[in-house]
C-alpha cells in the first residue's frame, strides 16, 4: 500500500473535480438497499443499509462519533439513486479516510498541514493592480493577524511567488494546536486546507473567527478578480460549485465533531 502521506500529497495536487472523474470512469455499483440509518453503537455511530453495516475500504466497520454527521452520512447514502456514486458522498469518503488513514497516521498529517502554514497562500501577495493589492490587504492582512495573534508570533508577508520561510516558533505552535483535533476534524481541516490553498483560513474557521463565506470569499479574491475582468467560464464555474460542496461538508464535518 502507498504512503498515505504521498496520497495526501497527490490529492493536494489534483482538484477535487478530477479526482471525482476519475472516480466515476469506474464501473459504479448499483444501489442495492432501500434504506440508510444512523445506528448508535457503544463507540459511536454506524451506518446500516437495510441493517447491514457499511464498511470501510479496509473493510472494518465504519463508526462515526457524532449523530449529526452519521446522519449526514446516512443522508449521502440515501440520496444515491440507480448507482452509489462515490463522488458525491464527501462525507462518507471524510469518514473512511479518517478512519483507515488519518487515526494511524495523524502525526504525518498534521505534519503536513503544518508545512501549508509555513508557505501559506495568504502571504504571497500580488505586487499589482493597485486594487487586487487592497483588495488582498483587506481580506487578508487581518485574518493573518489574528492568526499571528493566537498562536503568538507573526506572518511574513511576501510579493511574488519567491518562497520565505515563516518564523519557527510559530509555525510549531500551529503544528501543537492540530493535536487538539480528532481524527475525523483532521481530515476536514485537510479538505479545506487543500481547497483554499491556506491553512490559515481553515484555522479560523476552527476557531470560530470567520464564517465559511467569508473563507471562500478569501480564498478566491484573485479568482474573482479575474472574473470580474474578463468574466465566468462555464467549466471553471462548474468546478468552483463542485469545490464548494466538497468544503461545506469539510466544514460541517469539522465543527460538528
Amino acid at each position: 500500500m502507498r504512503d498515505f502521506l504521498e496520497d495526501l500529497q497527490e490529492a493536494a495536487r489534483k482538484d477535487p473535480e478530477q479526482r471525482a472523474r476519475e472516480l466515476s470512469r469506474r464501473e459504479l455499483p448499483k444501489r442495492f438497499y432501500k434504506l440508510a440509518q444512523a445506528v448508535e453503537m457503544e463507540t459511536g455511530f454506524a451506518i446500516h443499509l437495510d441493517g447491514r453495516p457499511v464498511k470501510t475500504p479496509s473493510k472494518s466497520v465504519l463508526i462515526i462519533p457524532v449523530r449529526p454527521i452519521a446522519e449526514a452520512v446516512a443522508g449521502e447514502w440515501n440520496s444515491q439513486e440507480k448507482e452509489i456514486n462515490p463522488a458525491r458522498m464527501p462525507l462518507t469518503r471524510l469518514a473512511n479516510t479518517a478512519q483507515d488513514a488519518v487515526e494511524e497516521r495523524f502525526a504525518d498529517v498534521a505534519d503536513e498541514i503544518a508545512r501549508f502554514a509555513g508557505n501559506d497562500a495568504l502571504c504571497y501577495r500580488a505586487d499589482e493592480p493597485d486594487r487586487l493589492c487592497e483588495r488582498q490587504r483587506t481580506l487578508w492582512d487581518p485574518v493573518l493577524d489574528w492568526a499571528g495573534t493566537e498562536l503568538g508570533g507573526r506572518f511574513v508577508l511576501i510579493e511574488g511567488i519567491m518562497h520565505r520561510d515563516q518564523p519557527e516558533e510559530l509555525v510549531s505552535a500551529f503544528r501543537g494546536s492540530l493535536d487538539r483535533l480528532t481524527p475525523l476534524q483532521l481530515a476536514a481541516f485537510h479538505t479545506i486546507t487543500t481547497l483554499t490553498g491556506s491553512a490559515v483560513l481553515a484555522f479560523a474557521i476552527w476557531q470560530d473567527h470567520l464564517a465559511p463565506d467569508a473563507v471562500w470569499a478569501a480564498a478566491h479574491v484573485e479568482e474573482d478578480w479575474n472574473i470580474e475582468l474578463w468574466g465566468e467560464d462555464a467549466e471553471a464555474a462548474r468546478l468552483r460549485a463542485y469545490k464548494r460542496t466538497e468544503f461545506d461538508a469539510a466544514v460541517l464535518t469539522l465543527k460538528a465533531v
